[in-house]
């Protein structure tokens, strides 16, 4: 019996798309199509490859009103925000921008004598392993330059978003043959081609177990990685800080596309003076969502992504209601909560770092929020905690915020914003978040190697 990976959707619980799980040897023919394109993709001048990237893209872009529909019934996102072609644009328009600066040689010397210089070789085959919330953006992270670079892709999407690697596909289809392929594989298939040095490089982005696993499955092979797992990020706010502008862009960093975004607001520490006035216009601004069918004009969050990911969110709150915190949003008022995909946000108080809920990666709409007395206690707080992605400070001081966020355990600090990926910045976490580097020069660092000449001209 053939076996197959099956996409449910969350908006009615109905079987949205199923694709059968490629064999062995068709999983290796694909891994051997993508070697034997990958050397001549790389000889193409890089103006060439950029340009057939390009036009991809555009492609891609005409594709957006389905995208949109496809992902809300994949994975619940409302339509009314248009999808994610915007930034997925900005950084792959981005990346397009900076690839011959940050692809040059650096030349050391360059005289009758010697040419002695670094360049920036492909890795050769990069497997991307994207994740179902951010579908578009978070692939494109790693595809666009590891394209431009030279190197040929393999996409493998998650089962949640199966549809997403066949319309990313579909666009690059002007590619020479094997330059871009999407693949269907389950975890023994993937782990299996891993383990036997199928790929160069391989980029995951997903759970803390999927990485552990890509490492395990990489032991030995001295393959590259580059992971972006969990995170539980905080938000810190100072006595100073604005604090209409703190809530509005915490609740929504916190709440938007139903809490699952990689750089989601998880918790949230406020400076004691501003403590109960944030805490009630942040429940005022919860409590004017609108849960419910993500092709409602009115809804402003749809279901979660799979009902099991709601149940791990109602799992906390409820453990830490009964170790003594307060809910403050009544569930009542959102009456679309269905006890499975669909789940009413909550903001919790009375919390501390014993809970789950204020240390373990929730990814849905839920977060704890505490008083704090100073930068210390705040510090102290938010890095008490596994995950290191992004840390969010609310002041008008900047230099203040600058020499906390030099001590603050994160791959990003923001100052008066929150769940924003800058493509001028580096990507990165530390910590059960994981390792590597995407956007900005250092993305191209990371799907390339280094390869130096020393070439004598002359003899002495």
């Amino acid at each position: 019996m053939t076996k197959t990976i099956k996409c449910i959707s969350p908006v009615d619980g109905s079987l949205y798309a199923e694709r059968p799980v490629l064999t062995e040897a068709e999983a290796d023919a694909a891994v051997a199509a993508a070697k034997a394109a990958q050397s001549g993709w790389a000889a193409r001048p890089l103006t060439e490859r950029i340009e057939m990237v390009r036009a991809a893209l555009a492609t891609l872009n005409t594709m957006s009103d389905r995208a949109v529909e496809e992902l809300a019934w994949q994975m619940g996102r409302p339509t009314r925000y248009g999808g994610e072609f915007g930034g997925m644009n900005e950084r792959s328009n981005y990346m397009l921008s900076i690839a011959e600066t940050a692809l040059a040689p650096e030349i050391v010397e360059d005289s009758p004598k010697f040419d002695r210089r670094i360049e920036r070789a492909p890795q050769g085959v990069v497997f991307v392993i994207a994740p179902w919330n951010y579908p578009y953006m978070t692939a494109m992270n790693t595809i666009v330059p590891a394209l431009v670079a030279g190197n040929a892709v393999m996409l493998k999407h998650a089962s949640q978003t199966l549809l997403v690697g066949e319309m990313l596909a579909e666009a690059f289809a002007g590619l020479p043959d094997g330059v871009f392929q999407n693949v269907v594989l389950d975890h023994a298939g993937t782990e299996r081609l891993i383990a036997a040095r199928a790929f160069d490089f391989v980029n995951f982005t997903g759970s803390v177990g999927g990485g552990r696993a890509i490492e395990r499955a990489a032991a030995g092979t001295f393959t590259g990685t580059g992971l972006e797992l969990g995170g539980k990020d905080p938000g810190y706010v100072m006595a100073d800080a604005d604090i209409d502008w703190a809530v509005d862009t915490l609740m929504d960093g916190a709440m938007f596309n139903a809490g699952q975004c990689c750089c989601g607001i998880e918790r949230i520490y406020v400076h004691e003076s501003l403590y109960d006035a944030f805490v009630e216009k942040a429940v005022a601004w919860v409590n004017a969502l609108k849960l419910g069918n993500p092709f409602d004009a009115d809804t402003t969050i749809g279901p979660m992504a799979h009902a099991r990911f709601a149940s791990v969110v109602r799992d906390q709150i409820a453990d830490a209601v009964a170790a003594g915190a307060k809910p403050l949003i009544d569930p009542a008022h959102f009456p679309a909560d269905d006890g499975g995909a669909y789940l009413a946000p909550q903001v919790l108080v009375d919390v501390d770092h014993s809970m789950a809920v204020m240390r373990e990666e929730s990814f849905g709409p839920v977060v704890g929020i505490m008083s704090v007395k100073d930068d210390e206690e705040a510090l102290a707080l938010m890095n008490d905690c596994a995950y290191g992605l992004t840390a969010s400070l609310w002041t008008s001081d900047p230099e203040r915020a600058m020499a906390l966020g030099r001590r603050i355990e994160t791959g990003t600090v923001f100052l008066n914003r929150a769940d924003y990926i800058d493509p001028a910045v580096c990507w990165t976490g530390c910590k059960d978040t994981g390792r590597g580097g995407a956007m900005s020069a250092i993305g191209y660092a990371s799907v390339t190697r280094p390869r130096s000449y020393h070439m004598r001209k002359v003899k002495a």
